[in-house]
């Protein structure tokens, strides 16, 4: 672990050099998404534009599992070895490693003996869309399922332990990569009429090579002095530490379960409307993924930065590092919304022909999820602190009111009043109620948490106690 970046650094120097690389690979998340879109957009076919959107929740809830065992060990982690107890964090990315595997097995194996009923649900009531869209899902959840939720857990714990850069390099390499394969295997290798399946080996194939290098460097790390560990162990079950991953990382799992249901109730109320609507909204929704990428990544880079310092009691550095990372989140998603807002048409344009009617109900769509974001980000900064100090109720109740209790009956409702686009503005309108919720919780937090310094415990191998001294101020 780099202790320079969380002992000796500036909140702000330290913000960057975790945050930077974080921010970097969950835009490769996002661009390895697009790609797929972008390429696919070029054989002018909503059903194939549409199969290939709808499929986005599947590959969300890879990442929802990822994010349970990632951010929970992140947490935990960052926590252990703010006290010195490097043996705890062992354990505990021993078993976040263990767990995710198996989860991840599970979910692939439902997804082929259920491949039919969860294309229905995504959307892809369509046959054309459904042929499609079971090609996509069979190579990138069922075959490749396990390097995408694996590759995103390594990416949390390298970071936990200030390796930011290494943790990011196999997320940015593997989107490069994806851009790369795209059109060799789509317009190339695979014959006409099987892009979607050519786009969906491309991915799995970078998928794999980049899971493939996270492996390489757990090896290789694990041999100097570092948390880093696969070996699993009665400790591994001990003193709380499979329920303390789950409390920290079960808001970021339902959050993003819960944000891939309510895309696909939007999806499959779409689908009612018609092929072209349920195109457009499939690419806005990738566009606008934008800024919420650029956050996740922000606060991704923020949890072992502000774990580290909660646990050490400093509780000044912890606010300080808190009110950067919301002033960098509103600051970079209040310049995407104006982005998405003037340069609509041309940004759809990139995914979508001109004269291809879609493109106006995209264009549209993406003005109006655009107007949410700077709300989304200040919500999700304030649900990503809570994880990573160890307060998983308030996060896992903001997390469920972000996504899922509010916009999803609010879709239903608002479908009534205002056909097709009233399902569209619950997001936004979801977005600002959440946003306003997070700050009072907070405020709440703040005045009974954060008012002073506390004492600092030390733990000590020797005689498996803690030593408390005073913590510093800065």
């Amino acid at each position: 672990m780099e202790e320079n970046v969380f002992e000796n650094m500036s909140p702000s120097k330290a913000l960057v050099k975790l945050a930077l690389p974080a921010i970097l690979g969950q835009v490769m998340l996002v661009i390895y998404n697009m790609a797929d879109t972008f390429f696919i957009g070029m054989t002018e076919d909503n059903v194939k534009i549409a199969a290939v959107a709808l499929c986005m929740p599947a590959l969300m809830a890879l990442n929802a599992i990822a994010n349970l065992f990632g951010v929970g060990a992140a947490s935990v982690i960052s926590r252990a070895l703010g006290k010195s107890n490097r043996h705890r964090a062992k354990n505990a990315c021993a078993f976040s490693f263990w767990g995710c595997v198996m989860l991840t097995a599970a979910f692939s194996v439902c997804c082929r003996i259920f491949s039919d009923a969860i294309t229905d649900f995504l959307g892809g009531i369509n046959p054309a869309i459904h042929f499609q869209s079971l090609e996509y899902l069979k190579y990138t959840v069922v075959y490749d399922g396990w390097a995408i939720s694996m590759s995103v857990l390594l990416s949390h714990v390298f970071r936990s332990m200030g390796k930011s850069a290494l943790a990011s390099a196999g997320l940015i390499g593997g989107g490069l990569l994806n851009i790369i394969l795209d059109p060799i295997f789509m317009f190339s290798i695979m014959e006409s009429g099987n892009e979607v399946a050519g786009a969906a080996i491309a991915t799995s194939i970078s998928n794999t090579l980049s899971f493939s290098y996270y492996i390489v460097m757990l090896f290789f790390l694990r041999k100097k002095d570092m948390a880093l560990s696969v070996k699993l162990e009665k400790s591994c079950f001990y003193h709380k530490i499979p329920s303390c991953i789950f409390e920290a990382g079960a808001p970021a799992f339902i959050m993003t379960l819960v944000e891939n249901l309510s895309y696909a109730v939007l999806d499959r109320l779409m689908a009612t409307a018609g092929t072209i609507y349920q195109a457009g909204i499939g690419v806005a929704k990738k566009v606008n993924m934008l800024s919420h990428s650029i956050v996740r990544g922000l606060t991704q880079g923020a949890l072992p930065l502000l774990g580290y310092a909660y646990s050490t009691g400093n509780r000044r550095k912890t606010k300080r590092v808190l009110y950067i990372t919301l002033m960098f989140a509103f600051g970079v998603s209040a310049t995407i919304f104006a982005a998405n807002i003037v340069f609509a048409p041309d940004l759809i344009s990139f995914f979508i022909y001109s004269d291809n009617p879609s493109g106006s109900h995209a264009t549209s769509f993406l003005r109006m999820l655009a107007i949410g974001c700077p709300f989304s980000a200040i919500a999700y900064a304030f649900i990503s602190f809570f994880q990573s100090v160890g307060h998983g109720k308030e996060s896992f109740a903001l997390a469920l009111l972000r996504k899922g209790v509010i916009d999803i009956p609010l879709m239903f409702l608002l479908k009534g009043i205002i056909p097709i686009y009233g399902i569209v503005w619950a997001t936004p309108i979801t977005d600002c109620v959440c946003c306003v919720a997070s700050a009072i919780v907070f405020l709440g937090f703040s005045k009974k948490h954060l008012s002073k310094n506390k004492k600092r415990k030390m733990y000590d191998p020797e005689t498996d106690t803690y030593k408390i001294i005073e913590s510093c101020e800065e």
